[in-house]
């Protein structure tokens, strides 16, 4: 089996649950894709124009989720764990089914995305897959927060902090080696947010579906989820999460590092629309198989879930 021709999965993966940031109750079902078939989202609830590239250029918004949108307002938003659970396992064609605007939020983390993916099994092609060299140094910083990625020989390192006056959170930093490290951790870790900003994210028409099921909520010196944390750096575990499924929004796994301090959605972003402002910043490469050491897909993610 070669880890580095194109995949797609064997069979339909569908789930169901609450939204996170409109409440409703979604259906989404994952079917199988040709091989340069690319990962599409489709609105099945409109009857037309209603397809959706995970896109980098096709981000709307980034306000606490990830959200694309086509040209004629078809919009699919919180994409950003499914994503991720996709980047991680090496599924490059999918058609994604979904009968509203956002994905569901299932428990907070991309823990069940990927169990039923590797329990609905990986289907390997024999079209090589392609992936993105970074060429030179680019950054994007607001204030003191920052993201930069640079050239990496053979892996994508990420490495995230964050800085909160929560003494919970505090400031918190960790670093994964993308294809060789066991994601488990990565992959469980679930949203959160603080007890005092519940009530102006809701005032702003957001968080609708939030409960202690699919977010950790910190308040003050207790976090309210009765089971606690699923693991110690689980805060700053989640926003690598998010990281890897917006940098998914490329099109191709990368070859690169990254570094981020106090960053989200929008600063990742801005990265991208960076980086691929100028050609001379990056290459798409075909991968021939002896030529790469490397899988570019997580083993220790699938023996570790599987």
């Amino acid at each position: 089996m070669s880890y580095l021709t194109q995949k797609t999965i064997k069979n339909n993966v569908n789930f169901s649950g609450i939204a996170l940031h409109s409440g409703l109750n979604v259906n989404v079902c994952i079917k199988p894709a040709d091989a340069n078939f690319g990962v599409v989202f489709k609105r099945v609830d409109l009857k037309k124009n209603n397809e959706v590239y995970p896109n980098f250029l096709n981000v709307t918004n980034t306000t606490l989720n990830t959200t694309i949108e086509n040209q004629f307002g078809a919009k699919v938003s919180t994409i950003e764990h499914l994503m991720g659970a996709l980047f991680g396992l090496g599924i490059d064609n999918v058609l994604i089914e979904i009968d509203n605007e956002e994905v569901p939020i299932l428990d907070g983390s991309a823990k069940m995305f990927i169990e039923k993916i590797i329990k609905a099994g990986i289907k390997v092609s024999d079209t090589a897959i392609k992936i993105i060299k970074i060429n030179k140094e680019i950054q994007y910083s607001e204030g003191d927060r920052f993201i930069s990625i640079k050239p990496s020989n053979l892996s994508l390192d990420i490495e995230f902090e964050l800085k909160y006056q929560n003494p919970i959170i505090g400031n918190q930093k960790n670093k994964y080696k993308i294809y060789e490290d066991d994601l488990t951790d990565v992959y469980n870790s679930r949203t959160y947010c603080l007890f005092e900003d519940i009530e102006l994210i809701k005032k702003n028409g957001l968080a609708k579906g939030g409960s202690l099921d699919n977010a950790i909520v910190v308040k003050g010196k207790e976090i309210l989820n009765s089971e606690g944390l699923r693991n110690e750096k689980e805060f700053v575990n989640h926003k690598i999460l998010d990281c890897i499924g917006d940098l998914y929004t490329t099109g191709y796994r990368i070859v690169a590092s990254v570094k981020c301090s106090q960053g989200g959605h929008y600063l990742t972003n801005q990265l991208l629309k960076k980086v691929f402002a100028k050609k001379e910043n990056f290459s798409i490469i075909e991968i021939k198989e002896k030529n790469l050491p490397h899988t570019l897909i997580n083993k220790n993610l699938l023996k570790s879930i599987a």
